[in-house]
């Protein structure tokens, strides 16, 4: 079930790459272009972090929400399927952080 909802979410997403930016708030986004998604998702992220600190149950979900959404944006700009994480992340699963991490070739 919840990776139904990604995967409508990204199917809105592309969708909406071919949608007016007067009508569309996504459209908008993409017609501004990456720097204004990074923006976005830097700004929810922080926005979670804050509600994080104030233990903000309900704060903590709205925002992680939005940080989510506007980092599925990021993911369809950039032709990202949000399967293609879900795969990424059940490789990782079962492996220590530390072990993951040490595995991971050094980029110069």
């Amino acid at each position: 079930m919840s990776q139904d909802i990604l995967a409508r979410l990204a199917d809105t997403l592309e969708a909406r790459k071919e949608a007016d930016p007067q009508s569309s708030y996504v459209a908008r986004l993409y017609a501004k272009g990456l720097d204004a998604i990074l923006k976005k998702v830097a700004e929810e992220a922080a926005e979670t972090i804050m509600a994080a600190k104030d233990g903000e149950r309900d704060k903590i979900v709205y925002e992680t929400a939005d940080l989510w959404f506007h980092t599925l944006v990021l993911l369809a700009r950039e032709g990202i399927r949000p399967e293609e994480i879900l795969g990424e992340l059940a490789r990782r699963e079962g492996i220590s952080g530390i072990a993951e991490k040490a595995a991971r070739k050094e980029t110069p």
